[in-house]
Parts: C-alpha cells; structure tokens; sequence
C-alpha cells in the first residue's frame, strides 16, 4: 500500500462516489459507510523457545443483510483495522455482486507468518478463534485463508471451533485442505475467475485473447492460476510476473521475451510467492525491479498482490498498448489513478467483480459442507464459470446503459442488491 492511501477512506470514497450516482438515501450511506461490527483482541502464543508473545488481531463484520458475513483472514506484518475494514467492506459488494447469498467480513493479525514455525503458526490459529469463536459461524461469519495464511491454517481453525463448539462444525471455515472438509476447485478459483471475466471482457471488446500478452504482478495462488488460465485457457502469454523476496525483502519482477511458463515459475516457487532467481536465471529469465511488470507493453495488467499498487505515480508507468486492466487483487488502484485510467480509455475489471472466483468456491463449499456431499473439480468449476460469466454481464450491461466506468456499474449492482435485502428485511 502507498504510505499515503488508507484502505479504508478509498474504500469510503469510491462508495460515496456510487452513492451520489444513485441518489441514495442519507440514513442508508451511514449504515452502508460503515461496518456493524468490530472486535479487536490480543492473542498470546507460547513460542517455540518457551515465552510467550502476543500479537494483535481483528475480525471486523460489515454488513450480513444479504446472509453471513464471509471473508478471509490476513497473516501480514503491515496488517491494519483500517485495511480490515476497507477489505470487509469490498466483501460485502463482492457476495453481492457475484449474487451469492453472503455479506462482507474480513480478520487479520498483525505478523510476518514466514517468521514462524509450523507449530507457532498453528497455535497462533488456534488462538486466534478462542478470541472469536462466539462471534463466527456457519450462519453467523465464515471466515477463509487470504494473504499469509494457508488450507492447513484453516484446518487447524476449523478444528479448534469445533473443539470449542462441542461438534463437528466443517462449515465455520472454508479454504480447507480437500479430505478435511475442503473443496476442490478451491486453489484455482480465484486466479480462474480472472480469467473467466477476462474471456467476457475480451468478447464484449472484440479482441482476440489469443494474440493477447499480459504482466501479472504478484506470484501467489491468484497470480499462478490467472497466468496458468491466461496462457491456457486463452491462449495468450503472459510477458512477466513480480514477486516479494523474503530473504531481501524487496520485490522483483521476472520476465521473459517468449513468455513465461507458469509451470515452471510454480515449481521454484516458495509458499508466500516468492521465485528462486538463480534457478530463473539458469532457466534464461530476466531479473528486474519490483515496478518493471507495470511498465511492460503488453494487452493486459492483471494486479494480483495488494493493495494502492497502481497509484498516482505508477499508473504514470503504464504502456499506451495497455487496454485492459483486470484487478486480481483487492484495491489495488487508488482514486487518482482510476481518473487516469478512465482518461485513457483503458477497460478496467473492478477487483470486487473480478477476483470474485474465491468467495463463490467458498460458498460452494459452503453447500458441500451443509449437504456432506462433495462435487467433482469440473462440476465446481463449471459452477463457478457460469456465476462468473452472469455477474459479469450484470455489470455490463450497466455500464452500458448509465454511460458510466465499470467499477461505478459494478457497485450499482452490488449497492443495489444490499439495499433491496435491508428494505425486505425490515432495516431500513
């Protein structure tokens, strides 16, 4: 995140925007501005030398009209309640605009989880849900991994929930390890969803995926399946992804004049993303720094790491060839930068809508979990083809027909949807 972006305010603002746009109502923005619950705890964890540290942690509820609140749970050492909420806030429009029928919520602890242990890091998640089990659960908020934190991670909470709620209780949690209550499907949904938004993108624009290049920043789970579906499913080459070095602590970007293979950059690919570059090298990729995948010439920008990446100075970076920009990751474009966006005429994915593929595995794992029955990996991604490809043209089709920047069009649809749920249930 820029030093000078809060999460949270841009998350504010872009509402307020929409808000003005439909005219709405001003007891409704207060409601809608704002989560309806926070809980900020301290959590101790014995370490493994014997003493004990105590970390920070959140889980912050947004708003459940529309069904439980649903959102990950962050392991990050610049973790904030800020970036908490604005995150909360975007799950919220995300159930929504995906028309699944779950609210926003989100949960974070402030720790670097590659400066841990397997077994810190597991009594560090137990921890965690003694803090809040009374607060989650399957019709209450169902958490699910996000940055820092794995299917393993999510085991261990759900199997701490269940101890404390004296019952198996597979679908407090979803992200799960498949065989321990996971679905599959799970691992790709997101970077495939991307894709999935892309193809429609694509269609709508007239332009041929195929003769398409793209650079990915970032080269976690999101940015692995979107280049996996970007070369594969669309037949396009992916020019370059960026990565975060733990050991030097900086960014990267890795390229390659003939396209990457995402394959290949997975299998010399650590748990938190980050790329072996001697074995890059070896293999003839070029080594860059951190901004270099934004500067690239290529069809289309997938951000897919955190957030206010394309921001007031870097959108200066970007290619004129650009013409699409889809957002993998959440919040990743400030306010500034989306007026330049616009004034370029750059098609952009909103990330609400375009990384959406996660939470809607997450609710079908939802189903799975409520009916003991587990799909097929194609049933699930077949699913999730088409919940993504209506969505989609949902947002569209307002973005037509109102002449407005599809991020706005994506949240008429999702503000909308929220505010018809609070009228029927008597809220407002």
């Amino acid at each position: 995140m820029n030093a000078t972006t809060n999460a949270f305010q841009m998350a504010q603002q872009q509402f307020d925007q929409v808000a003005n746009q439909l005219n709405l109502d001003q007891q409704v923005r207060e409601y809608l501005r704002w989560p309806l619950r926070e809980f900020h705890f301290r959590i101790p964890v014995r370490m493994d030398n014997g003493l004990i540290r105590v970390f920070n942690g959140f889980r912050v509820q947004h708003n459940d009209a529309i069904g439980p609140c649903k959102g990950g749970i962050r392991f990050h050492p610049s973790e904030t309640v800020d970036t908490v909420r604005a995150l909360a806030t975007w799950m919220t429009w995300k159930c929504a605009v995906a028309n699944i029928p779950l609210g926003g919520g989100k949960g974070g602890v402030i720790v670097d989880p590659a400066t841990l242990t397997n077994s810190e890091k597991e009594r560090l998640c137990r921890g965690y849900i003694q803090q809040v089990w009374r607060e989650i659960g399957p019709r209450q908020d169902v958490p699910a991994p996000d940055v820092g934190t794995t299917p393993q991670m999510m085991g261990w909470m759900m199997d701490e929930y269940s101890k404390l709620a004296g019952e198996y209780t597979p679908g407090v949690i979803t992200g799960k390890p498949v065989g321990g209550g996971g679905s599959l499907g799970r691992t790709e949904a997101t970077g495939y969803g991307v894709i999935y938004n892309l193809r429609e993108a694509m269609q709508r624009l007239k332009i041929d995926p195929s003769k398409c290049s793209a650079a990915i920043q970032g080269f976690g789970n999101v940015a692995q399946y979107a280049a996996i579906g970007f070369t594969e499913l669309l037949k396009g080459k992916v020019m370059a992804v960026s990565y975060w070095d733990r050991d030097d602590r900086t960014g990267y970007t890795v390229s390659n004049a003939k396209g990457i293979d995402p394959h290949f950059l997975m299998s010399i690919t650590d748990q938190y993303g980050s790329i072996n570059k001697d074995k890059a090298k070896a293999e003839g990729y070029q080594i860059e720094d951190a901004n270099a995948w934004i500067t690239k010439d290529v069809d289309v920008l997938i951000p897919a790491a955190i957030e206010g990446q394309i921001n007031a100075e870097t959108v200066e970076l970007i290619s004129d060839k650009v013409r699409i920009i889809a957002e993998g990751a959440n919040g990743p474009t400030t306010l500034e930068a989306d007026e330049q966006v616009k004034k370029r005429g750059v098609f952009m994915v909103p990330d609400f809508l375009c990384n959406a593929g996660g939470v809607t595995v997450s609710y079908f794992e939802s189903v799975q979990n409520d009916m003991n029955y587990y799909w097929t990996n194609k049933e699930v991604l077949d699913r999730l083809d088409d919940k993504i490809t209506t969505a989609f043209h949902s947002v569209y089709e307002v973005y037509e027909k109102e002449h407005v920047y599809m991020r706005d069009a994506a949240y008429m649809v999702a503000i909308n949807r929220v505010v018809k749920a609070m009228q029927l249930r008597g809220w407002i």
